[in-house]
């Protein structure tokens, strides 16, 4: 669970949901399907700067609605085995954004 750029599909065994998160997360309008979409379609996680724990950033574009979602998330570890991302903040991007989203994936 390093660091940078990477494909994190393959660590996903789940999702943590809670009274905590999701008001956080859905207060930007952003559906719990579209911010599970995005966790399990991404190709990239970015390290995010928080200083009390590692929380990632990703994006990504949901087929369904059209729109690109922002997320930020962290991992939770159950058990020996059991690795659950937690959604901590989610929102749709911005137009520059979106711009920069694209132009990075049309060029590699």
């Amino acid at each position: 669970m390093g660091c940078g750029i990477m494909d994190i599909r393959e660590e996903i065994q789940g999702f943590e949901w809670d009274d905590a998160n999701w008001p956080k997360c859905g207060k930007h309008g952003v559906g719990r399907d579209e911010i599970e979409y995005v966790l399990k379609t991404t190709s990239f996680r970015i390290a995010d700067p928080n200083p009390n724990e590692p929380r990632f950033r990703t994006a990504g574009r949901v087929p369904s609605s059209g729109r690109h979602v922002f997320v930020v998330f962290t991992y939770r570890q159950r058990g020996a085995e059991t690795i659950l991302i937690r959604p901590i903040s989610a929102r749709y991007m911005r137009q520059k954004e979106v711009e920069r989203y694209e132009r990075y994936f049309k060029n590699t």
